[in-house]
């Protein structure tokens, strides 16, 4: 299956474009879902996640406590790092597996952290990297208005993640989402263009 990763920093739009690409008829693998699949209960990570930082991780009910896990780890990059060890190859694993098993001309497998979580070197069965990019001030803008939060808390988020330079480095393809949402159908119209000429080759 030939597989395009897609992602982008935090409200840059990723979510609107993997949309247009289902429109399309194309299967999308969503790394978010992956994520909330593997801590299941009944699945090794919740156990090793428990087994790591404690049932005050827990529910009553034996499911994860995602408020209590992210309390744990923020602020604390080796406890982060720990949870990532534990989570990301069972991610990537679930995600291949799916992207694998997908109908259609090609897959779209989205990936908001790619960037920070070791790019093609962790994904080497992506046959390309589709990066949304947005300029910094009108990402800012965006999440302060999609979240309700302040100014500062917006920019200590978008400081946790990859810069766009970093992002871009590993871009095969660029959407830059800076305008309205309408203007996005045309680029992915052009993208599925490519992507199933480039898929049938």
């Amino acid at each position: 299956m030939f597989c395009v990763g897609l992602t982008g920093g935090i409200a840059s739009g990723k979510s609107a474009v993997a949309d247009r690409f289902a429109e399309r008829g194309i299967a999308v693998v969503d790394a978010d879902v992956a994520a909330r699949e593997v801590v299941a209960p009944g699945q090794p990570a919740l156990a090793e996640i428990a087994a790591v930082f404690g049932d005050g991780v827990l529910q009553a009910d034996g499911t994860l406590d995602r408020a209590a896990l992210r309390r744990h780890v923020f602020g604390d990059d080796a406890a982060r790092r720990r949870l990532e060890a534990i989570l990301h190859p069972r991610i990537r694993v679930r995600m291949h597996e799916q992207a694998r098993r997908a109908g259609g001309p090609y897959v779209i497998v989205a990936i908001p952290l790619l960037a920070e979580g070791g790019g093609r070197l962790a994904y080497p069965w992506l046959d390309r990297i589709l990066v949304v990019d947005v300029p910094r001030e009108v990402q800012l803008a965006r999440l302060v208005r999609r979240d309700g939060i302040e100014l500062p808390l917006a920019e200590r988020m978008l400081a946790a993640q990859a810069d766009r330079a970093s992002r871009l480095a590993i871009a095969d393809d660029v959407i830059v989402n800076e305008g309205a949402l309408a203007l996005l159908d045309a680029e992915v119209d052009a993208l599925d263009r490519r992507y199933r000429a480039l898929a049938g080759g």
